[in-house]
């Protein structure tokens, strides 16, 4: 008895090490309310590619943004929520790239599906997260916007838009391997812009 107390007293103490419990419960698999995408990548040729996509939003600190702010850059759109499990694992990884690319032809922006403003500013600023991100929770406008060309089916999905402002390639669920999304922004920015 005093074998099995003792296991269990290390299990709680072990689980309160946990710095994000919604998070592990992703990593582990169970799927405990949660439906998200594959992490399928789609990639589309640029001679394939829709017309550019026009939208604006408000960001999380009440600043406008719109697509005319990213003219000749690689954008990378970041489709999340703050208690969105997948969300949560992916995002150091994100952060990293947006750092990595910082100057270099490509920026980085959130679509915050589902918080008010609060949360959103509390998740950057627990995971270190220095883009900014549209607030879509009233209206999808955001969301609406990229339905004409390949929607974000799923949270988190990752859009990557090219020089001219046309969906180059989507991840639909979280970003398993950094190294996929880093390829293929790094072959976005290589492009020549369409005419």
């Amino acid at each position: 008895m005093a074998g099995l107390t003792g296991l269990l007293a290390l299990a709680l103490v072990l689980t309160g090490c946990s710095t994000d419990p919604l998070a592990d419960q992703y990593r582990a698999g169970s799927n405990k309310g949660f439906i998200a995408g594959d992490g399928s990548v789609t990639e589309i040729p640029a001679a394939d590619r829709g017309a550019a996509v026009t939208w604006s939003g408000v960001d999380e600190t009440g600043a406008t943004v719109s697509n005319t702010d990213y003219a000749g850059k690689v954008l990378v759109v970041n489709f999340w929520y703050a208690s969105c499990a997948p969300c949560r694992v992916e995002a150091p990884a994100l952060q990293k790239l947006n750092a990595e690319f910082s100057g270099k032809g490509a920026e980085w922006l959130g679509v915050n599906v589902r918080d008010q403003a609060a949360n959103a500013i509390a998740f950057n600023q627990s995971y270190g997260i220095t883009y900014p991100s549209i607030m879509d929770v009233d209206g999808g406008a955001m969301q609406l916007a990229f339905s004409g060309s390949i929607p974000p089916n799923a949270v988190p999905t990752t859009l990557v838009l090219d020089k001219s402002g046309r969906v180059a390639a989507r991840i639909l669920g979280a970003l398993s391997t950094p190294s996929i999304l880093e390829t293929i922004v790094r072959d976005a920015i290589a492009e020549v812009p369409a005419a």
